[in-house]
């Protein structure tokens, strides 16, 4: 009987795919399981006066903030180009908008800390193109941590 069995073509078939199904289970509990996606960083927004900004320019803290169009963004993790040595250091707890507006990184184009917040109002459209381009970058790029905001001083 058990000749007859292994004798049958479509034994030796049903015989193949039992061992098929049997070694796929098995492998199943052999691979590395996959960790649940981590839960992106929460961050809490908050208002950042151009005074409050400029604490974070790398120097004075190893976080380095600058703004764009009123946001405020953590560049950090680019500290080689918005560091103290970096190409765009000098936008460093700053509002960056008008130099890069205007494709300049004179200091001429950071106002004063303690002026008002730069409405951009005399930029040509180009210009608030350029940096509407700016703006994208920076939000597909960075940790959006906060805004820029005219804040009465604290000891009013």
């Amino acid at each position: 009987m058990f000749e007859e069995a292994l004798s049958n073509p479509l034994n030796w078939l049903l015989g193949a795919v039992v061992l098929y199904l049997a070694s796929s289970v098995a492998s199943l509990h052999t691979r590395s399981t996959t960790t649940a996606p981590r839960h992106p960083v929460v961050v809490e927004l908050r208002q950042f006066s151009k005074k409050d900004l400029a604490a974070f320019d790398g120097r004075s803290s190893k976080t380095i903030y600058l703004a764009v169009k009123g946001r405020v963004y953590d560049v950090t993790a680019g500290a080689s180009f918005y560091g103290p040595d970096g190409m765009y250091g000098n936008f460093a707890g700053r509002d960056a908008s008008r130099g890069l507006a205007k494709d300049s990184f004179d200091a001429e184009m950071l106002n004063p800390v303690d002026d008002p917040i730069d409405d951009l109002a005399d930029l040509t459209a180009e210009e608030q193109e350029t940096l509407n381009g700016w703006a994208q970058f920076f939000h597909g790029k960075y940790q959006h941590v906060g805004y820029l905001v005219d804040l009465p001083d604290k000891a009013e």
